[in-house]
């Protein structure tokens, strides 16, 4: 059985590095792709092209934009959804936000932790969980705000931030 892993581990490795050279990949601090595939950058379809952002750099970037899925009542969960075009071909990549807003986390909802997950679909979700109204005199709705941040591997797009409200 030994020998078969290493036989395993060893024919991972010859095809690891055949596909390096391929999409002439190369390390990069951040773990994302130093480049696009040689097939990817070059398109006569100006949509696709568009869809890229270039950095200071001059290196293509994913264009990450945000969207709520509406208004949620209490007690019920709503959710923020992260667009990332194009996908990446291989993985996904973590988006850093910012909340705000007039509700206040760990009363009107489970407070929300930065980074989301992008996964290699091109989308991710910020699930808002809202929580019972400890006001029960108050029968008033609370805003929820989240603002994408810049960071390594994307660009952001617009929009770069929404809205949803907490219904009572």
């Amino acid at each position: 059985m030994k020998n078969r892993n290493t036989k395993f581990t060893a024919i991972l490795f010859v095809l690891a590095f055949a596909l390096a050279s391929i999409v002439q990949a190369g390390p990069r601090p951040d773990g994302g792709p130093t480049r696009l595939p040689a097939n990817e950058g070059v398109s006569a379809n100006s949509e696709a092209n568009s869809a890229y952002s270039t950095s200071s750099e001059g290196e293509n970037l994913p264009v990450v934009t945000i969207h709520s899925t509406g208004d949620i009542p209490r007690g019920k969960t709503g959710s923020f959804v992260l667009d990332m075009k194009p996908a990446l071909m291989f993985g996904g990549t973590y988006v850093k936000f910012s909340v705000s807003g007039t509700a206040i986390p760990g009363v009107d909802y489970v407070a929300l932790l930065s980074p989301a997950y992008i996964g290699q679909s091109g989308y991710g979700t910020i699930l808002v969980k809202t929580l019972p109204d400890p006001r029960a005199f108050d029968r008033q709705a609370y805003s929820v705000v989240v603002t994408l941040e810049p960071g390594l591997g994307y660009a952001l797009g617009e929009p770069k931030s929404a809205q949803m409200w907490i219904k009572p």
